[in-house]
């Protein structure tokens, strides 16, 4: 079928449709690739492959959904609307948690030492009491700090006994981990002040995930349960980040990514995965992939601080790691932008010279006219995955990375850490892990690449 957009005739009904384009189909009669219909309210970029279209009604061509001249993309072909969700696919997959126990039984290292800091965390505590509450308030840098502290160490504390539950299978860890989930779903009503949707977050991905492996890997927890916390995630935290924050540090952005797309997953609702994709891909806020990167990696918070900066990372590459688990890739999005991100950081913090251009904000809020010194050399956990995707998945050089990801080992940071993120269990679950995307459950299919923007 060799036919033009605007010839594709739609199928009934509203909502979004997704189509497949062939090789050979990324540009139009003028040459212009995808990425430049940055107008077109009315298509998603999935992945690097795959667009969904909005269909407006049962006869109007594919064409008309774009203003002017139609884009003459060819051999469109319909895939199904209906897409299944890969579960537990948030930050782990069944895959990944058997060849982890199996690495542990064996006493393979690094698993083994990374395994036995996971369980000795005072987070990993069965004795551990949840603290919720009815409201919780986070303001400017934590200040008021109304049980924000609380929410942030009981999630990471659930997600700890959930994995914990996944690799040992103790019973014991299961129930705790649903314990603490409980109470905060049961309990909580409103997060706010200035910093709710950074709290969110940052925090609400280690829910989502604690959720997520209960759900799927244990038949403990109680059906009525899991319909409070579904109840705590579309009432309490999916109002609080829907919007992003486009103005504030790219961080937060970042946070609110990962988090959303964890919800994405763990509800199995695709217009809240598609929104926090788009917002990767095309959102105007400092987060967004490209507005958190220049081409040489440069951060938009390096000249800010490089805790900061690592924070944002981190966040980004969870949210790539959510995406490619159900089979979309926005590791590789705009040449591996995010690669590039990770390895200049790496880099400096690793003591090398790296290149910077004065920085300022999306709408001028922050401007950084030099690059910033503060904590550096101070590595976060959060490099294993990005070394295992492009490395080993991608085959893509990643030398300073890989340099990072030797010094953390090394240097065994403690997990007791302030355990913010799922980097926590880094080198444990994402240490050598195969390539998840084959016979991934959005699309089989073997993909096409874009061409570079």
């Amino acid at each position: 079928m060799d036919n033009h957009a605007a010839e594709v005739p739609l199928k009934g009904g509203q909502g979004w449709q997704a189509i497949r384009l062939g090789p050979e189909d990324f540009k139009n009669a003028r040459g212009d690739s995808l990425q430049d219909f940055r107008g077109i309210k009315e298509l998603r970029l999935i992945d690097r492959e795959t667009l969904r279209l909005r269909r407006p009604d049962a006869t109007r061509p594919v064409g008309r959904v774009w203003k002017g001249e139609a884009p003459a993309f060819r051999s469109l072909q319909w895939i199904a609307e209906d897409i299944s969700y890969l579960h537990p696919g948030i930050a782990h997959t069944q895959t990944a948690i058997a060849l982890v126990k199996a690495r542990i039984a064996a006493k393979q290292e690094p698993w083994f030492s990374s395994f036995k800091k996971l369980r000795d965390s005072k987070h990993a505590d069965l004795d551990w009491k949840p603290k919720p509450h009815v409201h919780v308030e986070r303001g400017p840098y934590n200040n008021p700090n109304i049980g924000s502290s609380d929410f942030s160490q009981d999630a990471s504390a659930a997600y700890m006994h959930a994995l914990l539950w996944t690799l040992t299978d103790n019973a014991a860890c299961a129930r705790k981990a649903a314990q603490i989930i409980d109470a905060w779903s049961t309990t909580l009503q409103s997060i706010s002040n200035h910093d709710a949707r950074l709290l969110v977050g940052m925090e609400g991905y280690n829910f989502c995930n604690a959720a997520e492996l209960l759900k799927h890997t244990w038949n403990g927890w109680a059906q009525d349960n899991q319909n409070q916390f579904e109840l705590m995630l579309r009432g309490v935290f999916y109002p609080v980040i829907k919007d992003f924050y486009p103005s504030a540090n790219g961080n937060w952005d970042a946070a609110m990514l990962q988090t959303m797309l964890a919800m994405g997953v763990y509800l199995e609702d695709r217009s809240m995965f598609d929104r926090a994709t788009d917002y990767y891909l095309n959102g105007k806020g400092n987060g967004a992939v490209r507005n958190y990167f220049k081409t040489s990696g440069q951060c938009q918070e390096t000249g800010r601080d490089q805790g900061h900066t690592q924070m944002g990372l981190d966040y980004l590459a969870n949210a790539c790691e959510v995406a490619w688990s159900q089979g979309v890739d926005l590791y590789s999005a705009f040449e591996n932008r995010l690669l590039k991100g990770f390895e200049y950081t790496a880099k400096y913090n690793l003591g090398f010279d790296v290149p910077y251009e004065p920085y300022r904000s999306y709408q001028g809020r922050y401007h950084y006219k030099s690059i910033s010194d503060k904590s550096r050399g101070n590595l976060r956990p959060m490099y294993e995955k990005v070394l295992n995707h492009y490395q080993n998945r991608a085959g893509t050089g990643t030398p300073f990375t890989k340099q990072a990801v030797t010094k953390l080992r090394k240097d065994s940071y403690q997990l007791n850490r302030r355990p913010r993120s799922v980097s926590a269990a880094d080198t444990l679950m994402f240490a050598g892990q195969p390539d998840r995307r084959v016979n991934s459950p959005l699309d089989a299919t073997p993909q096409a690449k874009l061409p570079r923007p």
